[in-house]
């Protein structure tokens, strides 16, 4: 389930730099808006062929899609890490200017 979260979160982060909708990526991918925003959300999990359509859509490895160049290890640091990056993968980009500040601010 953690895996499925992860890759629905870096599909979000990447649509969202590009600025494509829901629905310009389901265009892309040949599936529906529903079905990109499910598995953006964490709730379906794509079949290896969709995990492909899309990661070449959003001009991505499908690895880095699933996490695997970006694999923060194991334990507690992990999941604090995954959880903050699954957070961050769903603002757009004045909600990241304002976290940026605060995590600067926070540290000093």
């Amino acid at each position: 389930m953690e895996l499925q979260r992860l890759f629905g979160a870096n599909v979000r982060h990447h649509r969202k730099a590009k600025g494509w909708t829901l629905e310009r990526l389901a265009e892309l991918v040949g599936v529906s808006q529903e079905t990109i925003g499910k598995i953006e959300r964490g709730k379906a999990a794509p079949l290896f062929e969709t995990a492909d359509k899309i990661a070449t859509a959003l001009d991505v490895p499908a690895s880095i899609l699933f996490g695997a160049d970006t694999a923060p290890g194991t334990g507690e640091r992990a999941r604090i890490l995954t959880d903050i990056h699954r957070t961050l993968s769903g603002m757009n980009e004045e909600q990241l200017g304002r976290a940026a500040k605060v995590l600067k601010a926070f540290m000093g």
